[in-house]
């Protein structure tokens, strides 16, 4: 009997399960340096620097030394001319040492226009040179940024390489590689990249060391002169 029950009234089916929806992409995968830079070079925004650290917030710190060093990078002696990029640089380091979360300019100086002319050049060669790190580059020793101690070091190293390609002899183009270890270490900091901070360190130190051994050869050689 209880099978001829069974059989005239069937146990309801349970609905299909649905397959949870699967995380977008935005989820998944953060927004890139390279974008977040594009959004705002293609927006309505001001090109400012100060519109500039606005959006970067923290990791504002580390862009603004690669676009300060980006120029002494270059393997173009400068004679001098971007000192005051290499001081500025090294003013922004001693605010990361200090601790500060957010960079401090006078307003004078946020005020300055990034996009018109052969600054907006520089911005769009630097929106390249980023997206072909990105390519080659991924997450490595994440934990490592982002700290108040590791923020300390980040700035410490930054002002050292600054004084390095400050104190380079003008048109020699002895501040070319301590300046790329600068901007190589911050694009580091920036895709959170610890092989890209190790390569920026490296280049740092020989540019460093080269201008210690030629520096000591010249004088040896002016003395002997003498």
């Amino acid at each position: 009997m209880a099978t001829i029950v069974t059989a005239m009234h069937p146990a309801p089916q349970q609905p299909p399960l649905t397959p949870a929806p699967a995380a977008t992409d935005s989820a998944a995968a953060p927004e890139r340096v390279s974008e977040q830079l594009e959004r705002w070079l293609s927006g309505d925004t001001e090109k400012t620097l100060g519109g500039l650290i606005e959006l970067f917030g923290p990791k504002s710190f580390a862009l603004i030394f690669v676009l300060l060093l980006g120029v002494p990078a270059l393997p173009l002696p400068t004679g001098g001319a971007t000192h005051v990029f290499e001081i500025i640089a090294m003013l922004i380091a001693l605010e990361l040492l200090a601790g500060r979360k957010k960079i401090w300019l006078p307003e004078r100086w946020r005020r300055l226009e990034l996009a018109g002319g052969a600054r907006r050049r520089f911005l769009d060669a630097l929106l390249r040179w980023i997206r072909r790190l990105e390519r080659v580059s991924r997450p490595r020793l994440r934990f490592l940024f982002d700290h108040r101690v590791s923020n300390a070091v980040f700035g410490l190293l930054v002002l050292g390489g600054s004084a390095g390609a400050f104190l380079a002899p003008p048109f020699t183009g002895l501040d070319t590689l301590p300046a790329l270890g600068v901007v190589l270490l911050s694009l580091g900091v920036l895709l959170e990249d610890f092989i890209v901070v190790v390569v920026g360190l490296i280049l740092g130190a020989a540019g460093v060391v080269l201008e210690i051994v030629l520096g000591s050869a010249a004088i040896h050689g002016v003395g002997s002169l003498l």
